[in-house]
């Protein structure tokens, strides 16, 4: 065999074990694990997942819209360890109307966690306000005597007319309240400050209009997270995971307007929620359904 030859060839293995290295790194990060199961009943329309800012073993989910004014603390096997429940604001179902998805992130007081439980839901476009509770962290909550906690209410309203959402995030960053809203074929990102004066109504500012392919109503976005340094973004369809590496400097509402990376996603019975780990290196989804699964995945 000649020289170049050789070389040629050399090149050629050294490529072909690089796709190998690339696609196992890709696989491994797209694998998928069951972690657990929501193990009880009352959790049979899970909506949104969301890690505890102050122990990443503890997991807070929600049903979607005909439930009252609570959320569930779980393990990642999907153990129930408390129910608790606030006092909401809206006009139906003890409370609520439509909480469609549940983040954690920073609030008024440094160095202390908050849950926010989003009442967004609004499949008519009549609401002339939604509202955003949100519930300082603290370990009683893990405490299953702990039943009833201090929501403080957050209402808002677009700058536009009425929108269904199911999408609600907090970047830790910049300190904004994020929503996305849910069907068309264009759907819109909308900010809000996470410092706000309670019984206020603040106008969310439209930051930016994304589009999705696929067909209706597979394509609507679903949920949201964004991790706990900031630095990873998630949305999702019924469909299709969107993720995004936010890049220094940017917004989320800028990074999302690049080309997401769609990794591997097990479709689910009415999956709507989504959330990072607490360490940020993967991220849960869960859907609707008696003893829904609970599955991991990695962070590509």
């Amino acid at each position: 065999m000649s020289r170049s030859k050789r070389l040629k060839y050399i090149a050629a293995v050294v490529i072909l074990l690089f796709i190998g290295a690339y696609a196992r790194h890709r696989y491994l990060a797209n694998k998928i694990t069951v972690t657990g199961r929501l193990q009880d009943r009352s959790m049979s329309e899970a909506s949104g997942i969301a890690a505890s800012g102050i122990n990443n073993e503890i997991f807070y989910v929600h049903n979607d819209s005909g439930d009252t004014s609570r959320f569930f603390v779980i393990n990642d096997h999907g153990q129930l360890i408390n129910t608790v429940y606030f006092k909401g604001d809206g006009s139906q179902y003890r409370g609520v109307n439509d909480c469609e998805d549940i983040a954690v992130g920073p609030g008024p007081e440094t160095g202390k966690s908050y849950i926010y439980i989003g009442d967004i839901g609004d499949n008519f476009f009549v609401r002339p306000t939604i509202i955003i509770y949100r519930i300082q962290e603290s370990k009683s909550l893990f405490d299953s005597n702990k039943k009833q906690v201090k929501a403080t209410p957050i209402y808002l309203r677009y700058p536009d007319g009425p929108k269904d959402a199911e999408t609600l995030m907090i970047d830790p960053l910049e300190k904004l309240l994020y929503i996305v809203t849910k069907r068309g074929d264009r759907v819109g990102v909308y900010t809000a400050s996470l410092n706000f004066t309670p019984g206020d109504t603040t106008t969310l500012t439209k930051r930016a209009t994304l589009t999705f392919g696929g067909i209706k109503p597979l394509k609507w976005i679903t949920g949201g997270d964004i991790s706990k340094d900031g630095e990873h973004i998630l949305l999702k369809s019924y469909q299709e995971v969107y993720y995004w590496d936010r890049k220094e400097g940017e917004s989320v509402w800028q990074s999302m307007q690049r080309k997401p990376y769609k990794p591997r996603y097990e479709e689910e019975k009415l999956g709507e929620g989504i959330g990072f780990s607490a360490d940020g290196k993967g991220y849960y989804t869960v859907g609707e359904g008696v003893f829904a699964p609970i599955y991991y995945y990695k962070t590509p």
